[in-house]
């Protein structure tokens, strides 16, 4: 099931509309990896899982953008995405 919008865009303030649409578009490729990765699991043909887990494989490519990009607009999350890290490096 593919999540819905977490937020009204026309709500957003102007100053965090683009960190806004940054985290909506992680949201929806991150249901479109999940989505692809199961119909893969499920799909009868080799062809057609090998084509699925590409694009699933592909979806992950553009988080990695959408989060590079709100990585430059928001130091808050890019410290808080270190701390993450640090803390699962450390256990």
């Amino acid at each position: 099931m593919m999540s819905s919008l977490p937020i009204d865009l026309d709500k957003v303030p102007a100053a965090e509309i683009d960190r806004a649409i940054l985290r909506a578009g992680i949201i929806a490729e991150l249901d479109a990896i999940s989505l692809y990765y199961q119909f893969a699991a499920k799909a009868k043909l080799p062809k057609i899982k090998k084509v699925l887990a590409e694009i699933a494989r592909e979806e992950k490519t553009h988080v990695g953008e959408f989060q590079a990009l709100l990585l430059e607009l928001d130091k808050e999350q890019q410290r808080e995405l270190a701390k993450g890290k640090k803390e699962v490096d450390e256990m």
